[in-house]
């Protein structure tokens, strides 16, 4: 025999009411938390919208820096070279500067890039000619990190970096008719003159490619 015979009907009633004033109550708290839980979820989402339109507004509102004048760049230990012609020729070149900053050079030029081993000097020179800036480091003296931060270092266009045997300097940086010797790679002259003088208009041929040539050897990047 069950509980609720041994009640009466109006306990039996009474009973009835309280399991559904209970169920009831227990909807309305599930009912209050899915709120509570969405009311959480829409405030941290507006504070989200608000911090990204705060950032925005920041961001804009800084004055953006002026664009560099390469020709304000003054670079301390800078030399020029004024002579310096742009005929093709065929095999090796005797040139008047170490690494060369100019003068003939092979039809093929060097495909800009990041090279771990010595590329040819005449087929270098040859992208000089289009505007690249070619950065050579004693292999013996730039090492390990140093070397890694040099090439991190490196913008990814017109550029070529590379090894270079019998340097005087760590780190030499030259340009079509224009060098500078470093004292190493953390030298502030070399961003300077990467500024200065990559893709110069004042350079030979300004514009022509630096890629689709000739890749030398132990090219990286």
């Amino acid at each position: 025999m069950s509980n609720d015979e041994n009640l009466t009907i109006k306990q039996q009633r009474e009973k009835r009411r309280a399991e559904k004033v209970a169920a009831l109550r227990a909807k309305q708290e599930r009912e209050k938390r899915r709120n509570l839980i969405a009311i959480g979820s829409a405030v941290v989402g507006a504070l989200a919208v608000v911090a990204i339109v705060v950032s925005i507004v920041v961001t804009s509102a800084q004055p953006r820096p002026e664009p560099v004048d390469p020709d304000s760049i003054d670079i301390a230990g800078l030399e020029t070279f004024e002579e310096t012609q742009g005929l093709h020729v065929e095999g090796a070149v005797d040139y008047d500067q170490t690494p060369p900053a100019g003068g003939p050079h092979n039809a093929a030029w060097l495909n800009c890039g990041i090279y771990e081993e010595v590329v040819p000097n005449e087929n270098a020179v040859h992208s000089l000619e289009h505007g690249a800036v070619w950065v050579t480091y004693d292999p013996e003296e730039v090492t390990g990190d140093d070397l890694e931060a040099l090439r991190d270092a490196m913008p990814s266009t017109y550029i070529v970096l590379s090894p270079f045997e019998g340097l005087d300097a760590p780190v030499v940086a030259s340009a079509w008719g224009a060098q500078v010797k470093l004292d190493g790679v953390d030298d502030p002259r070399l961003a300077d003159f990467i500024t200065k003088y990559r893709q110069s208009p004042d350079a030979p041929e300004p514009g022509a490619l630096c890629t689709q040539a000739l890749d030398g050897p132990g090219k990286i990047a």
